[in-house]
C-alpha cells in the first residue's frame, strides 16, 4: 500500500503538469483519427467542382466558404460508402450534419486536387 501512495503521489502531479504543457502547445490527439484526416488532406487541397455539384451549389444557396468552413470541417466520412484504397484518386461519401444530415457529398481526393462530383440535400 506504502508503494502504491509513492506512486500516485508523483503519478497526479505528473498527468497535471503533462497536461498543461500540451494544452499549451495545442496538441490533440483528434487529428490522427481517419475522419479526421481525410476532411485535412481534402481541405488543403485545390477544389474543382462538377457542373452538377456546381449547379446544386447555386440551387441550395451554398458558397464555396460555407462548404468548407461548415459542410466538410464539421461533417463525417461515411467509409462505409466511400472507397477509400481507390487507385489513383479514392472516392468519398460526407454527410452534414453528423446528427440528421441535410446534406451528403460525392467527392474524390486526388494527389493534387479534390474533385466534388455530386451534392444532395436530404431533407
Amino acid at each position: 500500500m506504502k508503494k502504491l501512495k509513492f506512486y500516485a503521489i508523483g503519478f497526479i502531479p505528473g498527468l497535471v503538469i503533462v497536461f498543461f504543457i500540451l494544452n499549451k502547445k495545442g496538441a490533440s490527439c483528434s487529428g490522427y483519427l481517419p475522419n479526421s484526416r481525410v476532411i485535412a488532406e481534402t481541405l488543403s487541397k485545390e477544389f474543382q467542382y462538377s457542373e452538377e455539384f456546381h449547379n446544386e451549389m447555386i440551387l441550395n444557396n451554398i458558397d464555396e466558404k460555407f462548404l468548407k468552413d461548415s459542410i466538410i470541417t464539421n461533417g463525417k466520412v461515411d467509409f462505409d460508402r466511400s472507397h477509400a484504397q481507390k487507385k489513383p484518386c479514392p472516392d468519398y461519401v460526407i454527410t452534414y450534419p453528423e446528427k440528421n444530415p441535410r446534406f451528403e457529398i460525392h467527392f474524390d481526393k486526388c494527389e493534387d486536387h479534390a474533385g466534388f462530383i455530386s451534392l444532395k440535400k436530404l431533407k
